[in-house]
């Protein structure tokens, strides 16, 4: 408790770390905030036209929204894959690039990775909002669902900042984390089904005469409940597993 008030006691400092990132993010440049919306696009539209047009990946249809729409698909679920993971990479060094600030004044170091990842939020819930507002008049009525989505993006901040402060740390005494954590990225990427249906992986997989219950394994990665928690929400149209959401917040 005795941590968790001088968290508080220092909320100034937190909200101007946060600031601070937020500044020097588009800094000297000449569109500024509007990187944070054209990098995502960008990213859709390689991945729309890789997969939904050359590999004829198709999207299930909505339930019960009927929605089929692939870019759609797609965006409910690369947005918060992106926040996961711009928020694990950059907070690795969060603690080594502010060594000098360390080593001025006494504060809780936590607050360096929080006011990363905090940052990053504000991005993640401005993309998250044009999300929104483009599924709005794609004819998705989200706006019931976003009480639970509000509480997805608590437990994904959550998640993403305990990451975080365990690579944070372990980057000052090994640098071989931040390479390892970009080498891991990609495998994570294509093992959660951002950019194909979670249909497409096996229930089950014959290994040397053994059926291997494949998708459940598959399941067991934490992201591939977040990823579907926000489908359910944003493209179906209907409430995630009660089992998604404990498992994502334990």
């Amino acid at each position: 408790m005795n941590q968790l008030r001088e968290y508080y006691e220092r909320r100034e400092l937190l909200s101007n770390l946060v600031l601070r990132e937020l500044r020097s993010r588009y800094k000297r440049s000449a569109l500024g905030w509007t990187w944070s919306l054209l990098n995502p696009l960008s990213s859709v539209l390689i991945y729309w036209v890789v997969f939904g047009v050359f590999l004829k990946v198709k999207a299930p249809i909505g339930d019960p929204s009927g929605q089929g729409n692939f870019v759609l698909f797609l965006l409910c679920a690369l947005i918060p894959w992106n926040f996961f993971s711009n928020g694990v990479t950059q907070s690795i060094e969060s603690l080594v690039v502010n060594a000098g600030l360390i080593r001025k004044v006494y504060f809780p170091r936590e607050l360096l990775v929080a006011s990363t990842i905090g940052g990053l939020l504000v991005t993640f819930l401005i993309e998250l909002g044009v999300v929104i507002a483009i599924l709005l008049i794609a004819g998705n009525m989200v706006l019931p669902w976003l009480p639970i989505v509000v509480l997805l993006v608590i437990l994904q901040t959550l998640l993403v900042l305990g990451i975080g402060l365990l690579l944070s740390g372990a980057n000052v005494y090994f640098r071989d984390v931040r390479h390892f954590v970009n080498l891991l990225m990609p495998m994570l990427f294509y093992s959660t089904p951002v950019v194909y249906p979670i249909s497409y992986v096996p229930v089950h997989w014959q290994v040397a005469g053994r059926s291997i219950p494949l998708r459940s394994i598959y399941e067991m990665n934490p992201l591939v409940q977040l990823v579907s928690a926000y489908r359910a929400l944003l493209y179906d149209l209907t409430f995630p597993s009660i089992g998604s959401l404990a498992y994502i917040a334990v």
